[in-house]
């Protein structure tokens, strides 16, 4: 994104100086149109050296460069909006693209565009943006409070960015009067300004579409009335329309993913997706204090067609298949161990590591993390980092053909889960039962030899 910004100021830079828009529509009430190219000048100038100049190891200096390049995006913003004080042919569109191949672009995005017919300027203001430097992200992100910030560029940028990811562009003009067009516009260009500009990210309800929905709602003369959806569906069901060519991206998602997740949304709700918001907007209607309505979308049309490269192959066996042949191999040592009366605890430790490692992800996202919803999670009962303390335990018995009591625990732990998961309110994974039963033949191939000596 860094490089977007820069191309996107050098880009409006050499544009804004080279038709003279902003010394001759925006200055000119402010002394005159000299002093106005001048000013304009000195931007291009500085904008030029943000771009141009290579920053070698030198970590202040990268600061700095970040300060200038957050000035000038910020001073650009302004500008477009001043411009548009003078103008009644601004345009304001809900930008909706389909998603890309990749995991993190398998939901889409959404993006509001802002466009002066007469002076030329034609930007979008993206609130999906986020900043893999900043002070511990990987730790934020873990703990749900990774923040994003909301930038604006270009519009030729945005449109080659998704032209090289394969997805389409469908742009809806919104219906807006001169007044509404002109407010809505300086709001993004305060929302950018850097002391605005960031925000804290929900997935599911405060997101770069959920934004762009907001601030346009917000910026009307009146309110806004979506039409009805057909049905109403939950968060996993709208998520794995997403994610059904992506098995493992679904699982992921599944295995994170709590039973607040599995409840029916609202209308409102389920416009956390992009394409969601698409076809509710396309159906909305804005009434004013007299009751007047007016369609929201005055135009849809498709501003890019998909050309998606064909998908990364995914692994050979599915997260079912995987799961059913990883149980069966379990039945098969629970049958060896029965035949030789030989328990393989390296077998024990192998699957109780893995448990563990699991359950601490689990557990941590249940207690600590602020993500949405995972803090309802009943996965969090079979897979629990509980087994890793246990592990030397159930070694030293095993290798002494002692009877442990882990396994008595262990075994109705596992079996009860089995047992109430179809009453259990959440949907789980595709992996969640396969991997249950898998660990539950540990205790039960234990109890049988016990039972035999």
């Amino acid at each position: 994104m860094n490089i977007v910004c820069r191309a996107g100021l050098f880009f409006l830079s050499c544009r804004l100086v080279g038709n003279g828009v902003v010394g001759r529509r925006f200055f000119v009430r402010s002394g005159g149109e000299k002093v106005g190219e001048r000013l304009v000048g000195t931007i291009f100038f500085i904008t030029f050296v943000a771009v141009y100049v290579r920053v070698s190891a030198c970590a202040y200096a990268i600061i700095v460069m970040n300060r200038i390049r957050t000035l000038l995006v910020a001073l650009w913003a302004l500008c477009s909006c001043a411009m548009a004080q003078v103008s009644d042919s601004v345009e304001v569109s809900l930008l909706t693209c389909s998603p890309g191949t990749e995991a993190y672009q398998l939901y889409g995005h959404t993006a509001v565009r802002v466009r002066d017919l007469r002076g030329g300027v034609d930007a979008v203001f993206n609130y999906g943006v986020f900043n893999f430097r900043a002070p511990h992200f990987v730790w934020r992100f873990m703990l749900g409070e990774c923040d994003y910030e909301v930038l604006g560029y270009p519009f030729e940028l945005f449109m080659e960015e998704y032209a090289e990811r394969g997805s389409s562009v469908r742009e809806q003009v919104l219906n807006l009067s001169p007044g509404e067009a002109l407010r809505l516009a300086m709001a993004l260009a305060e929302n950018s300004r850097p002391e605005n500009r960031t925000y804290r990210y929900d997935f599911l309800s405060n997101n770069c579409t959920t934004k762009s929905r907001d601030i346009i709602e917000q910026n009307l003369d009146g309110y806004v009335v979506y039409g009805p959806s057909a049905d109403h569906r939950t968060y996993r069901e709208l998520l794995h329309e997403l994610t059904a060519e992506s098995p493992w991206s679904e699982v992921g998602d599944d295995l994170l993913l709590g039973a607040a997740c599995d409840t029916l949304l609202s209308d409102r709700a389920q416009q956390f997706l992009p394409g969601q918001l698409a076809d509710y907007v396309a159906e909305a209607q804005v009434f004013d204090s007299l009751d007047n309505r007016r369609p929201l979308v005055r135009r849809d049309a498709l501003l890019l067609a998909e050309s998606r490269p064909a998908p990364r192959p995914e692994p050979m066996l599915t997260p079912l298949q995987l799961g059913a042949v990883v149980f069966v191999l379990a039945l098969f040592f629970m049958l060896v161990e029965y035949r030789t009366r030989r328990m393989f605890w390296g077998l024990d430790v192998l699957l109780m590591t893995m448990q563990g490692i699991m359950g601490l992800l689990l557990w941590f996202m249940f207690f600590c993390s602020e993500h949405p919803t995972v803090d309802t999670n009943w996965q969090v009962w079979p897979f629990n980092p509980l087994p890793l303390l246990f592990i030397p335990w159930v070694v030293r018995c095993a290798r002494r053909r002692q009877v442990c009591p882990y396994h008595y625990v262990n075994l109705l732990v596992l079996a009860l889960f089995v047992l109430l998961m179809p009453w259990i309110p959440q949907q789980f994974s595709a992996l969640t039962l396969p991997l249950a039963l898998v660990l539950l033949t540990r205790p039960v191939s234990y109890l049988i030899n016990y039972n035999r000596r």
